[in-house]
């Protein structure tokens, strides 16, 4: 059961194309696996679409109590043109959501089906790059052109863990497949996870996982020796 989720600001902000493309991979493929957000998203843009072309006919579903978050996102988009297409207030950014076969990929002689939103990395090698890692952890960059943000596929394999780390910025994880826990909960596929400063933690799989991650400053290790990667923290997050 999925008990983690994108803040409705987030949602909002993806509804209306305001995303990076790294954030707009992670919310569209949690809205894959998670109907109640892709529900949320679905009558955000409707009601996006009725505020910038009140001429459609759009789906007058329930705005679900967010008039407040719809009106701070419209305001100042009213400043600038009532006459913004459909197309242009959703943004190009975000990424279209295709059924039509299924998309995998192996890491360590294991297939993981993946969300639709993956599915330009897949399908696109310059825009991913091989396997790599030590011991447990193994992680795939996926060049999403979103400046000092590093977007990943990363797996750790069962029993693994990722050392005791803080955050000198931002991490968004979204687990696709397995489970994991760490000081803070456990979470299972679908959770959507941000972690910053204020948190603390070791991320341990008893049955092995793979998550997305998008983090934007290197993670700050606390303990053992791998405090001696910090020094190098910028080279290698």
């Amino acid at each position: 059961m999925i008990k983690h989720h994108p803040s409705d600001d987030m949602l909002l902000a993806h509804a209306a194309g305001e995303t990076s493309l790294g954030l707009a991979i992670a919310i569209s493929a949690h809205c894959e696996m998670c109907s109640e957000c892709a529900a949320k998203v679905a009558t955000m843009q409707s009601r996006l679409a009725q505020h910038f072309l009140p001429e459609t006919q759009a789906d007058d579903a329930e705005w679900l109590g967010m008039d407040n978050l719809f009106d701070a996102i419209t305001a100042e988009d009213d400043a600038v043109s009532r006459h913004t297409s459909v197309k242009e207030v959703i943004g190009e950014k975000r990424q279209s959501v295709e059924h039509s076969r299924p998309i995998a990929t192996q890491v360590k002689g294991q297939d993981f089906a993946l969300p639709g939103a993956f599915r330009q990395f897949v399908d696109n090698a310059a825009l991913a790059s091989a396997w790599s890692g030590l011991g447990h952890v193994s992680r795939m960059r996926l060049n999403t052109l979103d400046g000092k943000a590093r977007a990943s596929l990363l797996h750790i394999a069962a029993g693994g863990e990722i050392p005791e780390h803080t955050h000198k910025g931002q991490e968004i994880t979204l687990l696709l497949h397995g489970h994991f826990s760490d000081e803070m909960g456990d979470y299972a596929p679908g959770d959507f996870m941000l972690t910053d400063a204020s948190h603390q933690h070791t991320p341990k799989t008893l049955d092995g996982c793979l998550c997305y991650t998008l983090v934007d400053a290197p993670l700050h290790f606390t303990k053992g020796l791998s405090k001696l990667l910090n020094p190098i923290g910028e080279l290698i997050y």
